[in-house]
Formats: structure tokens, sequence, C-alpha cells
């Protein structure tokens, strides 16, 4: 049954299937339809997609990224365990499978809008932002992917090519470009169609803009394609910043908020949270890299003082001693006690990540600031990489913990905070360094996004591959050559069904394995 199941999702690249939660009107007329019309407007087909995106995204955070970048760990003695790079061939299908199933829909968003009786700037630039950001997901993930003659089915392609990453990287500007130029004019869309910013078109913009910054910088060290990189970040940035908005602050940040509050549709009409068993939420160990660092920083987010309940932020449990965290990576029979975890909803669901509202994040400001400190310290645009790192770690808390740093970068609570914590910015020190024991503006930089980009899919991990950074400690139990997995291989199927463009994949990525560099991270 799982070999059918694979076998149709897979199929669904190039087939046009019908939105997951609408237009349940008619539902076999519509499904039957040979030419695959559907009645749909393009605001009903926006919100359960996005939703279903971000729920894989959660879902995967949690037992994939969390695992392999040390915020948590899997205290099982079996092989096949992600903490120690040991990445069976089944993950690759979850993601895999549902991202491209919501292109779909994402992808109809735009063909709807786009007809005379119902344009829409708006949905238009909304889509092909979205669907930058799927795409960029699916190609960082996996490298070389369908793009091009994805979702073709309809037309009779149901065998799709894999195209190149750098193709798709220059594809996915130019729909940046195009929602950039599409949103200008601010259409009206229905709000309750939309669960991440209920219809504000202009913070749409922002979303694209910012998302763009983001993929401009993941290939900037590509020399094929560096000039061109950075001079459209100093576009941005410097030269033309009013043509381009970015996040600012955290009111820009993408999320969907789980409880509902962020839409009045059905859809939300009770609480979403992370699909897993509470059992299993609250399993895993809190790695000690990732809670030592918040330990010595007295940092908020895990202070009960600025809490709920009398529990810090994030719901972290404290150990027998304290917060404390397991080893990463540790040997098979050299199972660790189980110390500090997340709490979860059975418990108490007032204090756990399991249902807090603000865990689907998209994209948010803090990772922005970051960007923009490091093509600062580097020498890309004009303006303080020390000014972008204080309002990084100011943006980060207060996401989390909203008014302890109102002021941002300026905020005297933020100079206190970095001084006390003794991660002050320092000019004087060394751009990069590759010695663990050695303070670096990148490391500093990079430390503190990785904390930024807690519970966003898979941007710690992304951003590791593409920089090294912040130094995790590696365990004696590590596989693949204690080397950080540098992508997930094709899900099993595709081999099947679609043998000729999986085997010329191949050819032009390298072997299907989790330690194939993808293009940008190649020399």
């Amino acid at each position: 049954m799982k070999i059918i199941k694979n076998t149709i999702a897979y199929t669904l690249l190039g087939v046009l299937i019908t939105s997951s939660f609408s237009c349940t009107k008619d539902f076999n007329k519509v499904n039957t339809d040979p030419v695959g019309q559907r009645n749909v407007a393009a605001h009903q087909l926006m919100a359960s997609s996005l939703v279903n995106v971000v729920s894989t995204n959660l879902v995967r955070n949690r037992s994939f990224n969390n695992e392999l970048m040390q915020v948590t760990v899997d205290l099982n003695e079996s092989d096949g365990r992600v903490f120690r790079y040991d990445v069976r061939r089944t993950w690759a299908d979850y993601t895999w499978n549902n991202w491209y199933l919501s292109l779909t829909d994402l992808k109809d968003i735009y063909t709807i809008a786009s007809k005379p009786e119902s344009l829409n700037k708006s949905y238009q630039g909304i889509s092909l932002i979205t669907q930058a950001w799927v795409y960029s997901l699916i190609t960082d993930t996996y490298g070389d992917v369908p793009y091009s003659e994805a979702n073709e089915g309809r037309n009779g392609n149901y065998q799709p090519a894999f195209d190149k990453q750098k193709d798709i990287y220059l594809d996915l500007f130019k729909k940046l470009e195009e929602a950039n130029n599409l949103l200008k004019e601010g259409a009206t869309i229905v709000a309750t169609s939309d669960p991440v910013y209920k219809g504000d078109v202009t913070k749409w913009r922002r979303l694209g803009n910012s998302l763009y910054l983001r993929l401009l910088l993941r290939i900037a060290k590509k020399a094929e394609v560096s000039s061109m990189v950075l001079a459209k970040i100093k576009e941005i940035v410097d030269t033309n910043p009013a043509n381009y908005p970015i996040m600012e602050n955290n009111t820009h940040t993408a999320k969907i908020l789980w409880n509902g509050t962020n839409s009045t549709t059905s859809l939300f009409s009770s609480p979403l949270m992370i699909n897993v068993r509470a059992v299993d939420f609250r399993g895993p160990g809190i790695a000690e890299f990732f809670i030592n660092n918040l330990v010595v920083w007295a940092d908020p987010r895990i202070l009960p003082a600025y809490g709920k309940n009398n529990v810090n932020r994030f719901g972290i449990k404290p150990g027998s001693g304290g917060y404390a965290g397991v080893p990463s990576g540790y040997e098979i029979g050299s199972k660790p006690n189980l110390e500090s975890r997340f709490y979860a909803a059975d418990e108490n669901p007032a204090i756990t990540l399991q249902t807090d509202p603000y865990t689907g994040i998209i994209m948010n400001c803090a990772e922005v600031d970051f960007i923009l400190a490091e093509a600062a310290v580097k020498g890309w645009i004009s303006g303080s990489a020390e000014t972008y790192y204080n309002k990084g770690i100011a943006d980060a808390i207060n996401y989390w913990v909203p008014s302890i740093m109102n002021g941002g970068a300026t905020d005297p609570a933020v100079a206190s905070y970095v001084t006390a914590a003794d991660i002050k910015w320092n000019n004087a020190l060394p751009l990069e360094s590759s010695n663990p024991n050695e303070v670096s503006k990148m490391l500093l930089i990079h430390q503190q996004k990785y904390y930024a980009l807690f519970l966003v899919d898979f941007q710690q991990w992304f951003e590791y591959r593409r920089t090294s950074y912040p130094f995790l400690p590696k365990g004696a139990g590590l596989v693949n050559g204690g080397v950080m997995p540098a992508r997930l291989n094709y899900p099993i199927v595709t081999q099947s069904t679609n043998p000729t463009n999986y085997k010329n994949a191949l050819v032009a990525q390298g072997p299907d394995e989790i330690s194939t560099k993808v293009w940008w991270q190649k020399p």
C-alpha cells in the first residue's frame, strides 16, 4: 500500500488535482472533468494550500531539522536516527509529496487570477511568492528537481524533467521580480482568504522581497552568478529600497497563527497544533548545544519570568539538574538520561510549543536583520553590521517575548543583554574562522541567526550547509563520515515512475546520496 500511495503522490507532480479543502460542492463532477476545469476562485485555494505547507514544515522541522541541528535529541538506541546523520531513504517522501501537492493549488491561483473575468494582480503576485517559497524548499532539500515541467499532467507530461538548481534559482528570481511589480498596485484581496496577513498585500510584497534576499544570499558565493547577485542585493537594500520594501519589524513577519485568530474561515474554527502525538513531542531531550547557550546568556526566552504560567516562553521543562541538555550524536549503547524537554499538550496546552500559535512561521523579520548584517560585514551594502546584528537579536527575542526590547538596536536593554551574555559585537574580530574556539563576526551573526530560525522549516539546516556556522559539537556516534547530510535523496518511487529523468539528474548532480552536495554548496 505504501508503494501505491507514493506512486500516486509522485504522479501528482504532473496531474492537476483539486484543492484539499475547497470545492466540496459538486466534488465528483469537479474531479471527473476530463479537461481539469474547476469552478473555483483564486481566494478559495489560498488558505488550505498554505496551511498544508506550514503544517508539513512544522512536522519535519520537529523530527528532522531539529535532530540534525541539535535542537533536540531522540533518545533511542536503534539505528536510523537522524541525530546521528543516519538518514533512511524513506525520510525523503513526506516533504516531496506534500510540497508538490500544495504547489498545484498555488500555481492555479496565478492561472485563475490571470483570467480577464477574475483578473487580480495581487493574487498573481502572492501566487508567485508562495511558489518561489515552496520551490526553494524543494530544491534546497533535494537539489535538481522537477520545476519547469512539474504539474503538467493535464498536457500529458507524467514524467517531468529535472531542472538544474542554478536554473531554478534564476527563474525564482524572475518570479519574485514579477511579484514585486504586480503587488505595487495593491489590488484588494479577500481578507478571510489570507491566513498570513489578513489581506494586507503591502506585507506580502515585503515578504516577497525578503525571500528574494534570502535566496540571493544563499547563492552569493557561486562565481558564475555572484556579480549579478551582489548587485541585486545592493539594489534592494541601498540604491532602490523604495522599490523593494522588506520586513522591518515583527508586524511584517509571515506566520500562520495556529489558534484560529488569524482567519475567520471555517478552516481555522478550532485550534491547530503540530501533527504529532503528545508522547512523541515530549520524548526527545533538548540538546546540550541548544539549551546551554540560552542558559549562559540568561536568555529571556527560557526565563520563567517572561513566560506563561511561570514556565519559560519556549515551554522547556527542566530536568533533575535544572535546564540541562543531552549530548547529540551519542553512540549506540551509551544512551544518556533524559534531562530538559519540551512540555507536551497533554500536560498543559497553555505552556507548550505543541499548541503555541506563534510556531507557524514562514519567514521572520530577525532573519532579514541577520541577512543584512552578513551583507554589511562583507561590504556588499552600506550600513552598520553591528546595528543590524543587534536589531536581529532584539527582533528574535521580541517575537517570543513581546516588548522586552522594543527599542530594537538602540534599546539599552539590547546593549545590556549582549554585554551580560558576552555576545557583544566587536569590529576587531576576524570575519571568519574555522577554529571552533575562536569567535568571529560570522560566528556571532550565525549563532544568533540559528536561534532566530528556531521552528522555521529547514532553514537552520540550509544555513549550516551554506556557512558551516554555528559550530556544532560532533558526537562519537555520527555516521556519514561525521559530515552533515547535504541533501535528502529522491523518493524511491521516482526510480520506477520517472526512470530516464531520474538517471539524467544523477548524471548532472551526482549519486543519489545524502552526501552529494547541491549546486550552491559546491565550490
